[in-house]
């Protein structure tokens, strides 16, 4: 036959022991439920310790290669906004009825989409980070 709990004889230091009984004299509060308690909320907090200690370093390593990314990410948009900006400002706009340079301009652009999801799709990047050139 299986006993529900174990019992435990602990030793405690008279001031440990001090606070026990106070905490325990509340109505409805027994030692065993405190030590109970106490018990748990360490074990659980060695348990979350011991998960930061396996985790910790490969998490931060994550949240460093993304902190990178994000970073790259607004200075691409940058600068593809001053491009933008840049090229606007000194191009003239195309006279509306110049409808074979309004054709020339679209080709242009279709060229350069289907240019950027070749490169998207093939992983071919028009710039490669420094380390990577030889």
């Amino acid at each position: 036959m299986r006993k529900s709990k174990v019992r435990y004889q602990l030793f405690l230091t008279p001031k440990l022991a001090e606070r026990l009984e106070a905490l325990a004299a509340k109505p409805g509060v027994t030692k065993s439920a405190i030590l109970v308690d106490a018990l748990t909320a360490w074990i659980n907090a060695a348990g979350a310790s011991e998960a930061e200690e396996r985790f910790g370093v490969r998490l931060d390593r994550i949240s460093n290669q993304l902190a990178r990314i994000e970073r790259d990410g607004h200075v691409l948009i940058e600068a593809f906004a001053l491009f933008v900006h840049y090229q606007l400002s000194v191009t003239p706009p195309i006279p509306e009825g110049d409808i074979a340079a309004r054709a020339s301009g679209l080709g242009r652009f279709n060229k350069f989409v289907a240019q950027v999801g070749k490169a998207m799709a093939s992983g071919n990047r028009a710039l490669t980070p420094a380390e990577d050139t030889p």
